[in-house]
């Protein structure tokens, strides 16, 4: 019967034939899979044992280690979370460096705007000063003009010059005032209407020597005045009158003192004072 079975196998083909390498084949491959013992070795330290066990974030998942083309969700935000952590961190930074930086232009700004207003209220202040400083100097300008007018008015107060002059003539050294020297002061008088500051010199002249001579000279400068004075309403204090006599003057004709009783009369004027 065993021969019959063994005889069904043979004749059964190549399909029998492929199984039976397959049976022997299973086996033999089972046996070149399977690894050789390790030799027995000492166990590691503790130390050892450390550091060859690797960190839990270099740690294989499965067969394909870190490279993992069928990772979990839950592996890949277990190492995604950290980045995002520091990212996080990055952006809180750089908003406050923003910040900061936003702080310091403003407080550069407002700084830059309060020493512009500082410096244009210098400037304001500077040029206020100035303008004062110009008014001071134009008004010292105009005091020293009108003290140096004040000085030449001063100066020139004593200061006179002839404007006209009379000689009115008596005859015999009689001190009457005859028609024609009465013409001569009554045009006098009327030049001087509105006048001011002017005086009238009055020298009295007569040919008589020593002290005849001056009471004649005075007796004439006397009724000059009168009439002046009564008829003109001449102030008294602008007359300022001289007895001479025969006395001789520097810039008056001798032989015309010698020989006639005159009266000469000089209009004097302060241009000064007139103004």
């Amino acid at each position: 019967m065993k021969s019959n079975s063994a005889v069904r196998i043979v004749t059964s083909g190549p399909l029998a034939v492929f199984v039976l390498a397959s049976a022997f084949a299973i086996p033999a491959f089972a046996q070149q899979a399977q690894p050789a013992a390790e030799p027995q070795s000492t166990p590691p330290t503790a130390a050892q044992q450390q550091s060859a066990t690797p960190p839990i974030s270099d740690a294989k998942e499965g067969f394909w280690g870190r490279v993992n083309p069928f990772a979990r969700k839950k592996w890949v935000n277990k190492r995604v979370d950290p980045l995002k952590d520091r990212l996080s961190e990055l952006d809180e930074v750089n908003a406050k460096n923003a910040r900061d930086i936003q702080d310091v232009d403003s407080r550069a700004q407002a700084g830059i705007s309060k020493a512009q207003s500082t410096a244009d209220g210098a400037n304001q202040t500077a040029t206020a000063a100035g303008d004062q400083a110009k008014r001071a100097g134009m008004t010292a300008q105009g005091a020293g003009t009108h003290v140096d007018l004040l000085n030449a008015k001063v100066d020139g107060l004593d200061q006179y010059r002839q404007v006209n002059g009379v000689e009115v003539k008596f005859r015999s050294g009689q001190p009457v005032v005859s028609a024609e020297a009465r013409k001569q002061l009554d045009e006098l008088a009327a030049n001087l209407a509105g006048h001011q500051g002017y005086i009238l010199e009055i020298e009295g002249h007569s040919p008589l020597a020593g002290s005849a001579g001056i009471q004649s000279s005075g007796r004439l400068t006397e009724a000059v005045k009168r009439y002046l004075v009564t008829e003109h309403q001449i102030p008294v204090y602008r007359l300022h009158a001289v007895s001479l006599g025969n006395a001789k003057v520097a810039d008056q004709d001798e032989a015309k003192l010698t020989k006639t009783s005159s009266v000469q009369i000089r209009l004097m004027e302060n241009s000064l004072a007139a103004q």
